[in-house]
Parts: C-alpha cells; structure tokens; sequence
C-alpha cells in the first residue's frame, strides 16, 4: 500500500502509514499467539474440556500471555466453598507474539535513518489502537465455567453433602487487561526500536543509539539463544525419553519460563518456592524434587545438583553465552570505546534483563476446597505451586557478570576489526 510523503513540524519527512499496515501487523500477532495457544494446549490434553471451552480456554491464554488480567473463581454449593489463584505467565506465547508484532511494526521504518516523534508516534497510535480492540474481544470471549465431578477426586470429602456441585471459573478483568496489555505492546514496540540497528529515530534520540541499542541486541539475542538450545534440547528428551505430547505443551507453552530460570541460575541467582498437592512444574523433574517440601525451599544450582549433578553444566552454559553476548554487543558498538565503558554497559543491560526474568518468569498458583470458609478439603485436589526469586541475589550476580564478561568481550572485540573503520597505520 502506498502512501503520499508529508513533513512533520520539525522539517523530517515522514511515511503516512495508513491503517492496512497496523491491520497486517496486529493480526499476524494475534494469529501467531492464537495458533501457539492452542497447539500447546492441545498438545497438554485441553481440547477434551466440556462445552466447548477450548476456544475460550486459548483466548484466556492469549490474554494471560499479553499481560493480561484473568482470575479463577468456583463454589462447590452453600457449604462448600472453592478457592483459586493463578498468575503465571505463558512465555512461549508472549514470546512468539511479540516477535511477530515487533517485525510488523518495524516493516514499514526499514532503509530510513531518521524518523520524526511524530511519524513515530502516529504509527505506534494505530498499532495500539487495534491491539486494545483485541484485547477488549479476547478479554470478552475468556470466560467460562467448568464443574468438577465429586467422585474423584474429592468424593470422600464432599459427595454427601447437599448441594454440592464443585466448579472453577475464569474471567477477565477487562479494564486491567486493556491497562496491563498495552503497556505489553509499549513495551514490545520500544524494545524494538532500541534493538533494531536499521529502525529510525528522532533527531534527537541518535546520540543513545551507540550505547543502548548495541547492549539490547546482544541481551535478545542471548534470551533467543537460551530458547533455541531450550527447544533442541526438549527434542532430544522427547527422543529418548518418550512423552512427546507433554514435550510439546511445554515448548509452545513454557519453554522460555525454564530456559530464563535456568540461566539466572547459572548466574548464581537464587529462588524460592514450593510444591505441594498434585499439580507441579511441568519439567524437569528435578525442579518439583527440590521444590515438593512442607516449606519454602532454596532454588539453585547447588541445590539441583544434589538430585542431579549435571545442573553444574548450566553455570558453564551461562558464562559461555553471556560472554558470546558482551563480544557481540562491543563487536556492534563503535571502535573508540574502551572495555571499562562495555563493561557498564554490559553491567547494566544485564541487570535489567535478569530483572525482567525475575518479574515474568515467577509462578503462584493456589487451589483448594473448605467447608463453611474453613480449612483446605481438597482430598488430593487442593494444590499450590510458588517459584519466586531472591532480588537480591539476582541482583547481586547480574552486575558482577556484567562487569566482567563486558570487560573481557571488550578486551576480545579489540581485536575485531569493525566495518567502515581505517586501520592505524594505513596508507
């Protein structure tokens, strides 16, 4: 679709992105984050729920993935009572729509060197606009009921009482969900132009461009080399070990939650959490072995190497791979720069990138049936799952791999020479 050139107030000529682009890119995101849902759920066994609940089921997902609000509710009649928490985000599918959405965004700047506020904040506007009528449609169809039959498993506890009927419930809260999913979407949308090197920008954002984007490539491309090695990894286990299905849920639905807690433990970082009733972490099993006691336990390398000692390889996956991404942002960085300069630089893009791990990667999920607001009678139903991390730690370890990683990748990317630039000593 073309467009008629215009100039903005400050003389920088500008593209009239018209709505057919924003239509293009929001719907290759939703359909991207759809199709991920479903086939993961499907793969997790979901297409079998009563009445007709797979199509909401996935909407919930797709909205849980852009940042969405969706809360469980449930009743089990007058005198019983369910109760359920939820908050868990589906990476996969944030992961796969965000890419889609941040390449549609990006199309229609490529071959441009510089952009007017303006140019840019109209385009983002369109985009914006149709991702807040989806969120509002999918936040409209995720709702639904399902009733749990009391013979099984909680029969025992509940099947004579009268009017006992168990259910659990999802729904969106709409206005959360239109808040938190376009702040999703700014997100996505800077994220993008700070790592895009051929996006344009305002005048008078140019002079960050050395020191941010560089960092922000080398830290997307370090979490999509975790994701890859993630997923050649769930293929060989599916191999050799069988449970394809479960396999498949995971990586469409879960797999960057694993790889990105594995790397913050390779770091050195801690977590805590804990385990109890019959649901867990889906894989690997070593994760619901540390984590399935009566209290809070510490999550980390060490304490993964006592139920199995190849845990010890995460920690050289994590130094190879953060030093490969120093090397790779000095290498993208100008020639001048000094290795104590990538090593702030990589300190802080490190810090805020383990951070972000630590804020989406967290789990809490609770379930679990009382008796007149009293007591949890689950009978093997009633269940909570916590993973959260110590900030401090993460913290602590990010600058520390930032430092040193970014120094020597400077000291390596010395020895690079850089496109465009005139060796010393020439002519």
């Amino acid at each position: 679709m073309s467009h008629q050139g215009s100039i903005d107030r400050s003389g920088v000529p500008y593209a009239a992105h018209g709505w057919g682009e924003a239509v293009l890119a929001v719907l290759a995101g939703l359909v991207v984050m759809a199709a991920t849902a479903a086939l993961g759920l499907w793969a997790a066994g979901a297409s079998g729920l009563p009445g007709g609940a797979f199509a909401r089921v996935v909407a919930a997902v797709v909205v849980m993935a852009a940042g969405g609000s969706v809360s469980l509710s449930g009743n089990a009649g007058e005198l019983v009572r369910t109760h359920a928490e939820f908050s868990v985000l589906p990476l996969s599918v944030t992961l796969t729509g965000a890419l889609v959405i941040a390449a549609g965004f990006l199309r229609p700047l490529r071959h441009r060197a510089v952009a007017g506020a303006r140019e840019l904040a109209g385009w983002a506007a369109r985009v914006a606009v149709l991702w807040a009528l989806v969120l509002i449609g999918l936040s409209l169809l995720a709702r639904q009921s399902f009733e749990i039959p009391v013979q099984k498993p909680t029969g025992a506890v509940i099947g004579d009482l009268p009017d006992a009927s168990p259910t659990v419930g999802f729904r969106t809260d709409v206005p959360l969900t239109l808040l938190l999913g376009l702040l999703w979407l700014v997100g996505v949308l800077v994220l993008a132009l700070a790592v895009s090197r051929g996006a344009p920008l305002p005048a008078r954002l140019l002079r960050f461009q050395e020191s941010v984007r560089p960092a922000a490539y080398a830290m997307v491309a370090l979490l999509l080399a975790y994701v890859v090695l993630g997923v050649i990894v769930g293929l060989v286990v599916m191999v050799t070990r069988g449970r394809p299905a479960e396999t498949v849920a995971v990586i469409l639905l879960g797999l960057p939650n694993l790889v990105w807690l594995a790397y913050t433990l390779g770091l050195g970082a801690i977590w805590e959490g804990r385990v109890d009733g019959p649901f867990g972490l889906p894989m690997p099993q070593v994760l619901d072995s540390v984590l399935r006691t009566p209290d809070l336990s510490a999550l980390s390398v060490s304490t993964l190497a006592d139920h199995d000692g190849r845990a010890w390889w995460l920690v050289v996956v994590a130094a190879v791979l953060t030093l490969a991404a120093a090397f790779l942002m000095a290498v993208r960085s100008p020639g001048r720069m000094r290795p104590w300069q990538h090593a702030v630089h990589m300190a802080v893009a490190l810090l805020v990138t383990v951070l972000t791990i630590c804020l989406v990667a967290r789990v809490s999920a609770h379930y679990g049936l009382s008796l007149l607001g009293i007591g949890d009678l689950g009978g093997g139903l009633g269940g909570e799952v916590t993973l959260r991390p110590r900030l401090g730690s993460a913290i602590a370890v990010a600058v520390a791999w930032g430092l040193v990683t970014g120094f020597l990748g400077g000291l390596l990317a010395s020895k690079i020479h850089r496109r465009g630039e005139v060796p010393t000593g020439s002519g």
